[in-house]
């Protein structure tokens, strides 16, 4: 996919000599798709179990979301449950129920919005950053063992095409 791009080609440009599959029959690049399908399966169900490994390192309690709703804030891309709704795509009651909960474990604080004395901002505690950078060390040690014996070619094709299959966004 990297080198269409590169040679201004499109991904029809490659299968353009390929014929329909018959009905009923797979072609090698269904069969490609599904092998994806299944790999990015298991992919996801390791990010949740890191999830899972993340919150219980910052808090016993705390659940994965929760965790990711922390780090939004911690992050400062997401300081209002506004913007923590748009930011992980939940709904309303999980995103305040787990904002109160970070609220007792004393995890996160509503502060006054220095832009706007009216509003409040949520922001994460010294002690929710110092957590939050322990759990995250723990998963980039774990990803950069993963990805060590990768060339830095295969690393940037990789970063492109996650890119291209996920439609990066400046916003996330």
């Amino acid at each position: 996919m990297v080198r269409r791009k590169l040679a201004g080609m499109s991904a029809a440009d490659d299968h353009a000599d390929e014929k329909p599959a018959p009905a009923g029959e797979t072609t090698a690049l269904d069969d490609a798709v599904h092998r994806v399908e299944h790999e990015l399966g298991r992919l996801f169900a390791r990010i949740r179990v890191s999830w899972r490994e993340a919150a219980i390192t910052v808090h016993p309690d705390l659940q994965p979301l929760g965790y990711q709703v922390l780090t939004s804030i911690a992050s400062g891309k997401a300081t209002s449950a506004g913007a923590i709704i748009e930011r992980l795509q939940t709904d309303k009651s999980a995103v305040s129920r787990h904002v109160r909960q970070l609220e007792q474990l004393g995890l996160v604080e509503s502060v006054a919005d220095p832009d706007d004395r009216r509003a409040r901002v949520l922001v994460a505690t010294p002690l929710a950053q110092e957590r939050v950078a322990l759990a995250r060390s723990r998963y980039e040690a774990r990803l950069s063992e993963r990805l060590r014996g990768w060339s830095s070619e295969d690393l940037d094709r990789f970063v492109a095409l996650l890119g291209d299959l996920g439609g990066s966004t400046e916003n996330s």
